[in-house]
């Protein structure tokens, strides 16, 4: 049985992966904050109620097709297995920004402790398994 079958690693190791996504997209917010008609994204909640959310890896890449030989190939895009929206309740300034910046650093700081905490809870899972098999 390999370590990334065991339930609990794989839906700690999916948590790591969409905070790390998550923190990308906050990071695009704040690095929008001026840019007129910008609208703040977040991720959409995760929940494990479904299967396929405990293993983003299953979803199926999407290749991109030339259709001229003048166009170029593309290199390293996947798609990302997460859902981002766009803030709904978010108030819009007199340019079109619904960027918040107070929100989006609150949301970081929150963001970094969840990151933070599944780290942690991680590491303590792995600890307890070399205890258990008599390796640490």
């Amino acid at each position: 049985m390999a370590i990334t079958d065991i339930p609990i690693l794989s839906m700690l190791r999916t948590r790591l992966e969409w905070a790390q996504a998550r923190q990308k997209v906050l990071a695009e917010n704040v690095a929008n904050s001026d840019t007129p008609n910008y609208r703040a994204r977040d991720l959409a909640p995760l929940k494990f109620e479904t299967p396929a959310e405990v293993s983003p890896a299953t979803v199926s890449s999407v290749s991109l097709t030339r259709t001229e030989s003048g166009h170029l190939e593309g290199f390293g895009a996947k798609p990302e297995p997460f859902r981002s929206q766009t803030k709904a309740n978010a108030e819009v300034g007199p340019t079109g920004n619904s960027v918040n910046l107070e929100q989006e650093m609150m949301n970081v700081a929150a963001n970094q402790m969840d990151y933070q905490a599944a780290t942690a809870i991680y590491t303590r899972s792995l600890k307890l398994i070399k205890t258990a098999l008599g390796k640490s």
